[in-house]
């Protein structure tokens, strides 16, 4: 007879211990809910914050700014002092049913087996292998998590001359990261023909880090062996190639979900984000089972990832109170020049989403976008707002511009004249 691993039966089961699931814990612990348990795989629950040694951190959430590691360990302490239960180096492993999910951990192998199940796993930068750069496999090629992770966890040095590839906000993190382990960022590559960050980021980066940027440039090839000594350049419009000196390599971006446990567990995923496919009430296509925060829209910052664990508290108590999952709704579909949107989906009587924005993510830099809402033939909304629409940042759209659309009428595209 096949022994049953022990089973726990928690109100709610958050997987992933970043800001988006230590907040929803804490919020669903202050809303009542008794027995709420996160489980994370890395020894300390906070997330990518835990290792990103600079400031910028808890502006939207806590109204205030915070180094990365304080904000990990503020969020980490604030569910524990709520009574929420943290389990670290705790590994879910796969789905033994539509309600379990089986776990690994020191303590051994059991199941667990919540009323709902919040998925809180977060977003991953893509490998230089995953975007297919080819050329030498030398030691000194890192993405930014793992460069942080050596750097401020491990406290182990890294090389002295380095290219960074891509040019989001994440990019001058590495940046910051590489002069403190005493690394020179050499050169910046963006495919983009502006580093892709705020501008008032680039031009702190330039002046203060002293990191020049190719625009319209893609690393073509890594050239090394044992050590990483120099990456192959191109220009983008020009053909032309040249070769940079650099003992490191920093791949920034490129983020995909870590969707694979809901992959497996059938839940349907979105095209664009990659991730669960959401409504409003960020509720997945499997009842009982809601995703928030990074692994929805790849990537925000943290701030806003949080604040989707304190917009879904309300909404995964309504489902433990028995309201259950409408059938009806519209698709939220991106056009171009977007890439993917999230929320997907918008449901009568429904909240609005998070912060009441929808989140979008562009390809072409648009300063002064005029957002665009069709349903079938009928011209919605059309609206220009003040901020631009720029490749590496999300894009943020009020939900007001779905005022006028119809449940009943198909699917609702939004994009840019």
């Amino acid at each position: 007879m096949m022994h049953q691993p022990p089973l726990i039966t928690p109100d709610v089961l958050i997987i992933g211990g970043g800001p988006a699931g230590l907040t929803a814990a804490a919020e669903l612990r202050r809303l009542g809910v008794q027995h709420v348990l996160v489980v994370d795989r890395e020894e300390n629950a906070g997330g990518i914050p835990r290792h990103s040694d600079h400031t910028g951190y808890g502006l939207r959430d806590l109204h205030r700014v915070m180094t990365g590691p304080a904000y990990a360990r503020h969020l980490a302490a604030r569910a524990a002092d709520t009574g929420a239960e943290i389990r670290t180096r705790t590994m879910v492993t796969g789905w033994a049913d539509d309600t379990t999910v089986d776990v690994t951990s020191p303590d051994g192998r059991y199941r667990i087996r919540p009323r709902a199940l919040v998925l809180a796993t977060g977003a991953r930068e893509r490998p230089r292998t995953a975007r297919r750069v080819p050329g030498d496999r030398p030691h000194g090629v890192y993405t930014t998590g793992q460069l942080q992770n050596l750097v401020h966890l491990h406290h182990r040095p890294v090389g002295k001359r380095a290219v960074i590839v891509g040019g989001e906000l994440v990019s001058w993190s590495a940046a910051m990261t590489l002069r403190e382990a005493g690394c020179t960022p050499a050169l910046m590559v963006s495919q983009y023909p502006k580093a892709e960050s705020y501008g008032t980021f680039n031009a702190v980066g330039r002046t203060m880090l002293r990191v020049p940027v190719a625009t319209r440039s893609r690393v073509t090839r890594v050239i090394g062996k044992g050590r990483c000594q120099a990456v192959e350049i191109e220009h983008l419009d020009t053909g032309r190639r040249r070769t940079i000196d650099c003992d490191t390599v920093v791949f920034t971006g490129d983020w995909i979900p870590d969707h694979e446990l809901a992959r497996s567990g059938g839940i349907a995923l979105d095209e664009g984000t990659l991730g669960p496919l959401t409504d409003t009430a960020l509720r997945t296509s499997r009842p009982g089972v809601f995703a928030i925060g990074n692994m929805l829209h790849p990537v925000d910052t943290a701030d806003v990832a949080a604040l989707d664990g304190k917009h879904v508290a309300s909404q995964v108590i309504n489902y433990l109170h028995g309201r259950r999952q409408p059938s009806e709704g519209v698709r939220l579909l991106a056009d171009e020049p977007f890439r993917w949107i999230a929320p997907q989906i918008l449901r009568p009587d429904d909240p609005a989403p998070a912060r009441d924005r929808l989140l979008l993510w562009t390809d072409t830099f648009v300063r002064f976008p005029k957002v665009t809402v069709r349903q079938g033939e009928r011209i919605v909304t059309q609206r220009t707002l003040a901020w631009p629409a720029a490749p590496g940042r999300v894009f943020r759209v009020p939900t007001s511009v779905l005022d006028g659309v119809s449940h009943t009428a198909g699917p609702v595209r939004i994009g840019l004249t």
